[in-house]
């Protein structure tokens, strides 16, 4: 059965440069093309914003053409994504991640990620 992923931020870095990071029934999910992969600006903010601090290196290659080249889909923000991230019980305190929970709770989406704070919610997880 087809699944919609949304990637967590460390998860669409290790997708687009460094894929053998992936455990191998992540990858698989990821590159299974019944299955739709989302990305969230969330992440794109807190990689431009990461980048900008020093936090991480520049990315190689344009990171918007890198995602349409792998065809992933851009979620985008709700305000009811916003509103839903704010009361979020504060298992997890970052922002980033934070609005990644609660865009999947209301999706019906699995977050592919390797944090365990997304455990701490109602909703699938797929370890990547």
């Amino acid at each position: 059965m087809p699944e919609r992923l949304l990637l967590d931020t460390h998860a669409l870095i290790w997708a687009l440069a460094a894929p053998d990071e992936l455990r191998v029934p992540a990858r698989r999910a990821l590159e299974d093309p019944a299955n739709t992969v989302l990305v969230s600006p969330a992440s794109l903010y807190e990689i431009s914003l990461k980048v900008a601090l020093g936090k991480l290196p520049q990315p190689a290659a344009d990171l918007l053409s890198s995602i349409d080249a792998v065809g992933f889909v851009e979620l985008p923000v709700r305000m009811a994504h916003a509103m839903l991230a704010g009361r979020l019980p504060f298992h997890h305190r970052d922002p980033f991640d934070r609005l990644l929970i609660a865009q999947a709770t209301l999706e019906g989406l699995t977050v592919v990620t390797r944090d365990g704070h997304f455990n701490l919610y109602d909703l699938p997880v797929l370890a990547c």
